[in-house]
């Protein structure tokens, strides 16, 4: 097959490339780097099964040639992101979703949104079924993130409906892995720089919220297996088993052997209480489960963190896309 995955150069976006790469298929990447980063993608410099394109999907996107799969990966996706990109997040979500119809729609191909879990806002049912229509503030900050998703997957079904594209509709839970930004806003990915920087470690409110944590390569098998074999219904991929945050923070102190303290924050305006993934569907339609166990991710996304801070000069520098990161 020939793909195009928009965001390809994201954390997320660029694992997928990989995978569809080494399944023998070829890809036409996608980014314009407000989120994503070269780095990510320069392993793929003279691969002739892929292409990439510096572009905006939210402005008009030409693609030439054919392809039988589009892949909508591109939008800010952690909070510190969305919340100081809000128009380009609603943006993207919304004219970069229709732009990508439009492109699987002219090319008769496959069309698979990423949506997010955000969908369910601060959920009133526990675990999360994709039946659940949500608890979702549409005008509180968070809102940019969690009602552009929410648009995308409705315009995707309209499409499928009216125009009878074949689309897929993947409820991405947090995932975490090598190739996260440092102090990027995602939980796991802060407590470890913080941890390995000898900082505190910065919990909001007092830690009893709860988040499931899936390993990108159980994503990404998930997704990988939702485009090739799943239908239209949106289908949750997410790892159901549910820690607290305060838990994860002490699961990074000990597997970094670190001191630093837990700092205690105010909890952020519509931060969800709880969060947790049924996927009865994704075990029944995809064969599909997670196998990496959370403190076994953790510990393989601590190597690479601190495989990263090491290549770092001694001092205070700027990783792309990330708050200045202080390397002691």
């Amino acid at each position: 097959m020939r793909v195009l995955i928009t965001g390809a150069a994201g954390f997320l976006g660029s694992h997928l490339t990989d995978r569809f790469l080494r399944e023998g298929h070829e890809v036409v990447g996608l980014d314009n780097f407000i989120t994503g980063s070269p780095e990510n993608i320069a392993h793929l410099t003279g691969n002739e099964r892929f292409r990439f394109i510096r572009h905006n999907i939210s402005d008009f996107t030409y693609i030439a040639g054919p392809l039988e799969g589009v892949l909508h990966f591109a939008s800010p996706a952690s909070p510190i992101d969305y919340l100081e990109l809000p128009i380009q997040t609603l943006k993207v979500g919304s004219l970069g979703t229709l732009n990508a119809l439009g492109i699987a729609k002219a090319k008769g191909a496959r069309f698979f949104l990423a949506s997010t879990s955000e969908v369910y806002g601060d959920p009133l049912v526990h675990p999360q079924t994709e039946d659940y229509w949500g608890n979702v503030n549409p005008i509180g900050p968070r809102g940019v993130y969690d009602e552009a998703k929410r648009f995308a997957e409705a315009v995707t079904m309209a499409y499928h409906r009216y125009h009878a594209i074949d689309t897929r509709i993947v409820r991405i839970f947090n995932t975490y892995g090598p190739r996260m930004r440092p102090q990027d806003g995602r939980v796991v990915s802060n407590f470890i720089v913080q941890a390995l920087n000898r900082e505190p470690l910065t919990v909001y409110g007092d830690g009893s919220q709860t988040r499931s944590f899936c390993y990108v390569d159980d994503e990404v098998e998930g997704i990988y297996r939702l485009f090739m074999n799943g239908d239209a219904g949106p289908t949750n991929i997410g790892n159901p088993d549910e820690y607290t945050v305060k838990e994860l923070a002490e699961i990074v102190l000990e597997l970094t052997r670190s001191s630093s303290e837990i700092s205690y924050q105010p909890l952020p305006t519509d931060d969800p209480k709880v969060r947790r993934p049924n996927i009865e569907r994704a075990r029944e339609t995809l064969g599909w489960e997670p196998r990496v166990p959370v403190r076994e991710g953790v510990a393989r996304t601590i190597e690479y963190f601190r495989t990263l801070l090491a290549s770092a000069q001694p001092g205070t520098r700027t990783v792309h896309g990330s708050a200045p990161l202080v390397v002691r």
